[in-house]
């Protein structure tokens, strides 16, 4: 195995754990605010692990780039579906959790 098989390996299991977080905290949070925080912190790096991994994978070529290229655009539009959905559902009332008070 060369360094480049060791690395795609590390970013596409450290991508797959994160799916797995945010699936987690999709099925365990109380509110619709607290999953959407789980999964689209978990999700864009969960992607963005991935995508760099399947460039290592490839070596410098022009799949790489386009790769990378996909990346940030992950990154960008990601946290700002994720903050207009959130801001959507806060215009709709839906309300926080909140912890009870007698517990």
């Amino acid at each position: 195995m060369t360094v480049a098989d060791i690395l795609t390996i590390i970013f596409l299991v450290t991508g797959c754990f994160l799916f797995m977080t945010g699936s987690i905290g999709l099925v365990r949070f109380p509110d619709f605010y607290t999953r959407m925080h789980a999964t689209g912190k978990s999700d864009t790096l969960a992607v963005l692990f991935c995508l760099f991994g399947v460039a290592i994978y490839h070596g410098l070529t022009l799949d790489s780039i386009k790769l990378v290229l996909i990346a940030v655009f992950v990154f960008i539009a990601n946290p700002t579906g994720t903050h207009s959905i959130c801001r959507a559902a806060f215009r709709c009332n839906i309300k926080p959790w909140t912890r009870k008070k007698g517990k």
